[in-house]
């Protein structure tokens, strides 16, 4: 079967779908690997690395979606809204397309992608289960978001992180408070530690705590209860407004007293909760930073504008979208290689087994013979089942 890895469209896309160092172990599994010029020079992967590992170029973007049984995307049309629905026509019945397809997003979006006749697997969707750990691609970005957030935030501070004592006297350590303790909120607490600061955390899956406190944090807790807060995939619940509105009261005083504040309570396919609103940003001191990293679904910080820093009273907040991609060269790496596992668990003897009955290829399935057939997705649009 041949894989076909165009370039990345979406504005400031810098990732690339596979580096060079995945593609002989693709080969030895019997694929053939057509890259399209250029596609990786924006992670710092030139073409000449890619030819050198058995990977054929072609400068041809429609060539590549026409030779290729696997299209291996980045952000496919779902996630890139805003160039992506260029590669629909290119597209044909039968082919397997993967990627980030933000399969919780819009229906409509979804169906355009289905009447292509595509078999198109949603990566957001692998289950997190032991076998498909080396395939979280999700996990993975998130990874790199945590990361960069704190840098972001250690960048824009006017102040240092760490605790120094000098012949001027002592420099206390920033505080860090990060809402939010999933993959990307464990990140950002072990990179602030790591540059010196005061972490803490809070979340309402109490399962996090001792996640938390591993790293070296602190773990806020409160005396609020969430209703089922955590769902089969592991990923917070929604809860509502009057549990929202007890817990930022309780956190508003944790938030006025740090320097440093990194959101990243997301709750896929539904706008992420406020939790710091404009009387908490005020009460923060003149210097403050707030990296919102739920900003392109809409923010858990209620002054958070999408793509955009704003200054509010001296507080800067970062509303920056697609961190990962600011970090391209390993953001790649990490995505390549989970899509290396997830297509060699896929393709067996050479033919794609699109069974059923195996939980992570039922769960990632999004479209097929024209059919949106993902039973999570079904559901959360109110559909019947397929």
């Amino acid at each position: 079967m041949i894989i076909g890895v165009p370039k990345e469209t979406f504005p400031g896309e810098r990732r690339v779908a596979l580096v060079p160092a995945v593609i002989p172990q693709l080969l030895k599994a019997g694929f053939e690997v057509l890259v399209e010029a250029g596609a990786g020079a924006g992670a710092g992967f030139p073409d000449s690395e890619y030819a050198g590992k058995g990977a054929k170029l072609v400068s041809d973007r429609g060539e590549v979606f026409r030779a290729a049984d696997i299209i291996l995307q980045v952000l496919c049309y779902g996630s890139n809204d805003k160039t992506g629905k260029a590669d629909l026509p290119l597209l044909r019945p039968g082919q397997i397309l993967i990627g980030f397809l933000r399969p919780l997003g819009s229906l409509e979006v979804i169906q355009e992608v289905a009447a292509t006749g595509v078999n198109a697997f949603a990566v957001e969707l692998i289950p997190r289960i032991t076998r498909a750990q080396s395939m979280d691609a999700l996990s993975s970005m998130a990874t790199i978001c945590g990361y960069k957030a704190v840098l972001l935030a250690a960048d824009t501070l006017p102040r240092i992180f760490p605790m120094l004592t000098t012949a001027a006297g002592t420099i206390p350590a920033a505080r860090v408070f990060v809402i939010g303790a999933g993959v990307a909120g464990l990140q950002a607490i072990a990179t602030a530690r790591r540059l010196g600061a005061v972490a803490s955390a809070y979340d309402l899956r109490p399962a996090t705590k001792e996640q938390v406190k591993s790293l070296g944090g602190r773990f806020l807790e409160m005396p609020i209860e969430a209703e089922a807060a955590e769902d089969a995939r592991g990923y917070a619940r929604p809860q509502d407004e009057a549990f929202y509105r007890r817990q930022r009261e309780l956190l508003g005083r944790v938030v006025a007293e740090s320097d440093v504040v990194i959101t990243a309570a997301v709750v896929p396919g539904r706008k992420p909760p406020v939790l710091v609103t404009r009387e908490m940003v005020q009460a923060m001191a003149p210097g403050s930073v707030i990296v919102d990293l739920a900003a392109e679904q809409g923010g858990n910080c209620e002054l958070t504008r999408a793509s955009e820093t704003v200054v509010v009273n001296g507080v800067t907040v970062i509303g920056q979208i697609n961190l990962a991609s600011t970090v391209p060269y390993h953001a790649s790496q990490m995505y390549a290689r989970n899509l290396t596992a997830f297509l060699l668990h896929l393709v067996k003897d050479g033919q794609p087994q699109l069974d059923s009955g195996d939980e992570i290829t039922r769960q990632t399935l999004l479209t097929r013979n024209g059919q949106v057939v993902n039973e999570l997705v079904r559901q959360f649009f109110s559909r019947p089942a397929a």
